[in-house]
């Protein structure tokens, strides 16, 4: 069984950690409505994408 042979130091852990952390989400305010939605997909509010209308409200 593989033992380590001596103590990682907290430095060592951290580096390694580095890329542990959470990405933040890609939020972006919409253009015609002013509403906080998330980029490539649909608002809700006005039913418009891309400039477009895809759902009727």
């Amino acid at each position: 069984m593989a033992v380590p042979k001596r103590k990682t130091s907290k430095s060592r852990r951290n580096q390694r950690r580095s890329h542990h952390k959470v990405s933040a989400i890609n939020v972006i305010e919409d253009k015609k409505s002013g509403e906080y939605r998330l980029s490539h997909h649909i608002d809700l509010k006005t039913g418009y994408y891309n400039g477009k209308k895809i759902l009727d409200v």
